[in-house]
C-alpha cells in the first residue's frame, strides 16, 4: 500500500507535498492552555506568530511537479529557497491554513501567491488535506499547489479592460486627445528587426530615444473639456504649447508607456502630471487606447485625461492626517504603532528609542490656561523635528505631552549624538522664550542583540520616568529650601 501512494504521489500531474505540522499543534495547545480563544487575531496581533509556526513545519517529501514548479533541483534545494517561495504576500493564506487547524478541519483550500527560485510570480491554488491517522498530531498533512497564474493573469485582463471601458463612461466628458502614433510603431519596429529584445535596457542607455518618439507623434485632435482642463482660448493655442503640457517630468510616464508598447499592451492606463498653459499642476488619470482598426500601425490612438488633482490632493491631506498630529506636525501615535510593527519585522538592528516626556505643562494648563499649554507643544514638535533633520529617524507625538524619538540602526553613540543636539536646540529656545522655558524628562535605550523592540522601548520608558522622578525630587527639594 506504501509503494502504490509512493508512486500516485510521484507521479501525480500537480505539485505536491507531504508536511509535518506536529510542532505546529504543540504551540497551539501551548496557546490553547494561554487562554487564546481566537486564533485569527491573534495572529494579526503580532504577524511574527505566523512566522514562528511557518518555521515550525517540516517537509517530509515533494514530488517531482513540485521540484519542476518551483525551479528547485531537489528537496534540500527546494528547502534552502523558502524564503523566496514563501513571501509575506501569503500571510493571509497561511493564517487561513494556520486556523483551519486550530479549528480542527481536515480539508481546507485557499488562493495565494508563492515565487520560483527565480523570482517569477505565481498564482496558487493550495489544497490541503490531513492524511487518516494524523488527525490528533497533525504529523501528515497532504497539500497541493497548482499553478493556476494563466487563469489568474485572464481574469485580471478582463478586469482591466472592463474597467478601461467603465472608466471611459464615468468620466465622459473628459479630456479627448487624437494622436497618430504610426512613426512610433515604425521606430520600435525597426529596434526588433536589428534584434533589440531588452528594450527597457535600451531606454536606460539610449534616454534620447524617448525624445525623437515624442516627437514623432502627431496630434490630430483634442476636444473641449481638454481646453477647459489646461485653460486653453482654442485648439491652436494647445497645438502650439503641448511641450507646456507635456513636461520632462512626463518622460518616465512616457518611458513607462513605451514599454507597455513594446510588450504588445496596446491599452494601458497610469497616474500623470501635466500642467494647465497658466502653470498650475494637474494630476490626471491617463488612459492610453489603439482604435480597432489602427492595430497594426497605431495610426489612430485617443489619450483620455480625467483631471484628479483634486482628489490626489484630497488624498495626499488626509494621508497627512492619518500619520500626523495636527498641533506640533509630528506623526502621531497610530503612525508610531505602525513604525514599531515595521521595525520590529525589519533585519536591520540596532534600533534606539528616546522617550521625551514634558514637565509641568498641567501646571502651565492650570494656572495659564490650555492656549498657552499648545504654544509648549507646538515649540516642542518644532525642536524634535529640527532634532532629526537630515537623518532617517522619526518622532512621534504619543500623548499628550509624551513623544518618541524612533532609530533603526542607531547605536548609543547615535543616541548621544542626537540627545546633544535636542538639548542645545531646548537651550537655544528657552533662550528665545526665557519667560516660559521648556523643561523635559527623557531615557533612552538600544536593542541588545536579538531583544524584542518592545522590550527595549519598556527600558526606555522606565529610564524616562526615573529621571522625571529626580526631577520632581530636585523641585520638593528647593521649595523645601
Amino acid at each position: 500500500m506504501e509503494s502504490f501512494d509512493s508512486s500516485i504521489f510521484e507521479l501525480s500531474p500537480i505539485p505536491m507535498w507531504l508536511e509535518d505540522f506536529s510542532e505546529v499543534k504543540k504551540q497551539f495547545d501551548i496557546w490553547k492552555s494561554e487562554g487564546v480563544t481566537d486564533l485569527n487575531r491573534f495572529l494579526h496581533e503580532d504577524l511574527s506568530r505566523v512566522t514562528d509556526c511557518a518555521h515550525l513545519i517540516k517537509i517530509l517529501k515533494v514530488n517531482q511537479k513540485t521540484l519542476d514548479l518551483f525551479e528547485a533541483e531537489n528537496l534540500e534545494h527546494l528547502s534552502q529557497n523558502l524564503d523566496i517561495i514563501f513571501q509575506q504576500e501569503m500571510f493571509e493564506a497561511h493564517i487561513f491554513e494556520l486556523v483551519a487547524l486550530w479549528e480542527g478541519k481536515t480539508e481546507f483550500s485557499s488562493t495565494t501567491h508563492n515565487y520560483t527560485i527565480s523570482g517569477k510570480r505565481l498564482d496558487i491554488k493550495l489544497r490541503a488535506v490531513v492524511l487518516p491517522g494524523a488527525e490528533q498530531r497533525l504529523n501528515r498533512i497532504l497539500l497541493t499547489t497548482e499553478d493556476i497564474s494563466d487563469y489568474m493573469n485572464a481574469c485580471r485582463s478582463e478586469i482591466a479592460n472592463r474597467q478601461l471601458a467603465e472608466a471611459r463612461f464615468i468620466y465622459s466628458p473628459t479630456s479627448l486627445w487624437v494622436e497618430d502614433f504610426s512613426r512610433v510603431k515604425s521606430r520600435m519596429d525597426t529596434l526588433k528587426k536589428i534584434g533589440i529584445e531588452d528594450f527597457n535596457t535600451f531606454l536606460d542607455v539610449h534616454p534620447d530615444f524617448i525624445q525623437q518618439c515624442i516627437e514623432d507623434i502627431v496630434l490630430l485632435d483634442v476636444n473641449q473639456a481638454t481646453l477647459d482642463l489646461f485653460k486653453a482660448t482654442n485648439k491652436d493655442e494647445i497645438f502650439r504649447n503641448t511641450a507646456k503640457v507635456f513636461t520632462k517630468e512626463m518622460h518616465q510616464t512616457f518611458k513607462e508607456q513605451l514599454i507597455d508598447l513594446w510588450d504588445g499592451k496596446i491599452h494601458h492606463q497610469r497616474e500623470a502630471v501635466n500642467y494647465a498653459l497658466d502653470g498650475s499642476i494637474r494630476y490626471v488619470l491617463l488612459q492610453f487606447t489603439v482604435f480597432p482598426g489602427y492595430e497594426d500601425n497605431w495610426g489612430l490612438v485617443q489619450l483620455a485625461l480625467t483631471d484628479i488633482t483634486a482628489r490626489k490632493k484630497a488624498e495626499s491631506y488626509l494621508e497627512y492626517l492619518g500619520k500626523h498630529d495636527v498641533l506640533t506636525k509630528l506623526y502621531n501615535r497610530s503612525f508610531f504603532t505602525e513604525e514599531l510593527n515595521r521595525l520590529e519585522r525589519s533585519m536591520v538592528r540596532p534600533v534606539s528609542a528616546i522617550f521625551i516626556d514634558m514637565n509641568s505643562v498641567k501646571e502651565i494648563n492650570d494656572n495659564h490656561g490650555h492656549d498657552a499649554g499648545d504654544e509648549l507643544l507646538r515649540r516642542m514638535g518644532n525642536i524634535l523635528d529640527r532634532t532629526i533633520n537630515h537623518t532617517n529617524y522619526t518622532a512621534s507625538r504619543i500623548g499628550g505631552d509624551e513623544f518618541v524619538i524612533l532609530m533603526q540602526g542607531a547605536d548609543e553613540n547615535a543616541v548621544t549624538t542626537i540627545i546633544m543636539t535636542m538639548q542645545e536646540l531646548l537651550n537655544i529656545d528657552n533662550q528665545y522664550y526665557s519667560t516660559r522655558p521648556i523643561s523635559i524628562s527623557f531615557g533612552h535605550a538600544t536593542t541588545h542583540g536579538d531583544e524584542k523592540i518592545e522590550d527595549m522601548l519598556k527600558r526606555a520608558d522606565q529610564n524616562m520616568y526615573v529621571h522625571k522622578k529626580q526631577y520632581y525630587e530636585y523641585l520638593e527639594s528647593m521649595n523645601a529650601s
